[in-house]
């Protein structure tokens, strides 16, 4: 189960918000919600653990706490997930008649509160927990109120443990394989392997005749109780544990954590959220995570199945709808850090705005000191490099003739353009597909596949025609008073489209748009093609104007 939107209405502080995912290409394993404290993102959790409750006909009566207006006497929940489940849901709950709902299983979701933190081991004796691992029913009534599960898992693991003691026909070997080496991999995963941060868990004995349980780790040349452990490696030990008991009743289920950053430093955090992420939420599961920590902004935007939903700055006294933050956007780390400390980092790079999705394949490029930030479009690229002295632009050529492009150029200092119409040109472009081809020893049928691009350039001439005219009355630089750029005909624009020469009507070819269907283009990833020496060297050359 992966949620591609969900609706709330009067629902804490929201009056009516959406937060859609639909604009992606598959639904996100991971949605990270960040902003400042107080914008709303656990908000969002306590609507998750309303249907939790909700679909467990867990005794849920509508509490004025949910309410924004009260004089509504009612809130609205909608969920949509994917397609590949089909269970859409529908909430609608009123103070007065009760609650209405359909499409929720009883382990649609699976929640943690921040408030979970166990300083010190307690329980005595086994069986204290009165709870029932498969139904959940140790979790807290609210989202607001503490989380105890943590010495119930401990339990479980001990109980499981002995269980297959007493069994006779489990080795020592297979007890570790399922209880204490899953645990031991993801700490090497999230501290690493180097003496002065490693560490390993060695045994874990139940709380037996009056003794509390121990939990003894090695770190370094030492055994240590988990009480010695520090706060963040409570907390890393305190989840993980968690899902290793959990996860098994879990399996079609929205995982929703908030603060998991809590006594993390960045690396750690980044450490953490991609273990979690890769490695224990179940493939048919979707975690949401509540933060506005470094570490999971880098890990989110540095991911290609994560969603970064930004409640910052949002009036939720009005209806919101919240999309996905376009990746690389120098906007989404300010929530961690400020302007300031953002321009320390950048000091001494390179920053080039370009346009929307194209920002990761250039980042992936590694140019030497230089970084690729998100623009919108080709305007806000455009006005993001005229505005401001510390960025440069990159932006798609499209219809412009040779002078105009020179032209922009030259008036433009920290402003570049590509040679070919879009980024597609590149990644299309014969020479770069044979190389690509080639890397993978596979034949390449040069001169039929650009036949195959000289025939879809006389079937689409018509086509493009209005295109081109409405296209370039978008260009911010036309409008420019000062400085002033040269514009000639778009007549000379049909002579290059018409010219049998490739390198010419290449040009202004839109391959984004047009000669899809070619046969050598087809089941190509993008992001493949990118990695190519040509791709590199034209981009390089680009940028050295």
């Amino acid at each position: 189960m992966k949620i591609t939107k969900l609706e709330l209405k009067n629902f804490k502080r929201f009056d009516d918000l959406t937060i859609d995912l639909t604009s992606l290409a598959e639904p996100a394993k991971l949605v990270l919600l960040i902003g400042t404290n107080g914008s709303g993102k656990s908000s969002v959790f306590d609507a998750f653990e309303v249907a939790n409750k909700i679909s467990r006909n867990d005794g849920f009566g509508v509490e004025p706490y949910y309410v924004k207006d009260s004089k509504k006497k009612v809130f609205e929940l909608k969920i949509l997930t994917d397609l590949k489940n089909q269970s859409n849901a529908y909430i609608e709950a009123k103070i007065i008649s009760g609650v209405s709902y359909q499409g929720l299983k009883v382990d649609s979701f699976y929640g943690r509160t921040s408030a979970r933190q166990v300083p010190r081991l307690t329980r005595r004796t086994l069986g204290e927990g009165n709870f029932i691992f498969e139904k959940d029913t140790d979790r807290p009534r609210m989202f607001i109120d503490r989380d105890n599960r943590f010495e119930n898992d401990i339990e479980k693991v001990a109980s499981s443990i002995l269980t297959d003691v007493f069994k006779g026909n489990v080795s020592t070997e297979a007890i570790k394989e399922s209880y204490i080496n899953p645990l031991n991999k993801a700490f090497e995963n999230i501290f690493g392997i180097e003496e002065g941060t490693r560490i390993k868990l060695i045994s874990i004995k139940p709380p037996l005749e009056g003794k509390i349980a121990e939990i003894l780790f090695e770190k370094g040349s030492s055994n240590i109780p988990y009480d010695f452990l520090s706060s963040g490696e409570k907390e890393i030990f305190n989840i993980l544990l968690n899902l290793l008991t959990r996860k098994e009743y879990f399996q079609d289920t929205i995982y929703f954590f908030d603060e998991i950053d809590l006594h993390l430093n960045t690396a750690l955090q980044k450490n953490l959220l991609k273990e979690i992420t890769e490695n224990w939420i179940p493939e048919n599961c979707q975690l949401w995570i509540a933060s506005h920590s470094l570490g999971f902004i880098e890990y989110a935007n540095a991911t290609e199945n994560a969603a970064i939903i930004d409640f910052d700055n949002l009036n939720f006294d009005v209806p919101q709808v919240i999309l996905p933050s376009t990746k690389n956007n120098a906007d989404i780390f300010e929530i961690a850090v400020s302007k300031e400390f953002l321009a320390n980092i950048f000091e001494g790079k390179t920053l080039v705005f370009s346009e929307n999705t194209d920002t990761s394949l250039y980042n992936n490029l590694k140019i030497k000191d230089t970084i690729f930030l998100v623009g919108k479009n080709k305007a806000d690229v455009f006005y993001k490099t005229k505005n401001n002295a510390n960025y440069n632009g990159l932006i798609d050529r499209d219809y412009l003739t040779d002078e105009e492009r020179i032209s922009v150029l030259t008036a433009y200092k920290k402003l570049f353009i590509l040679n070919y119409y879009s980024i597609e040109n590149y990644l299309y472009h014969p020479d770069n597909l044979e190389e690509f081809y080639n890397s993978k020893g596979n034949e390449f049928d040069r001169a039929g596949y650009v036949a195959s691009i000289e025939n879809e350039r006389k079937l689409i001439r018509d086509k493009i025609l209005l295109g081109i005219l409405r296209a370039r009355e978008s260009y911010s630089f036309f409008r420019e008073e000062k400085p002033k750029v040269i514009r000639t005909d778009e007549e000379m624009i049909l002579q290059m489209f018409d010219s049998n020469d490739l390198e010419t009507f290449y040009k202004v070819f839109p391959a984004k748009d047009y000669g899809t269907g070619i046969k050598e283009r087809q089941n190509l990833n993008p992001a493949d093609l990118a990695k190519t020496n040509w791709f590199k060297a034209k981009i390089e050359e680009v940028l050295k104007k």
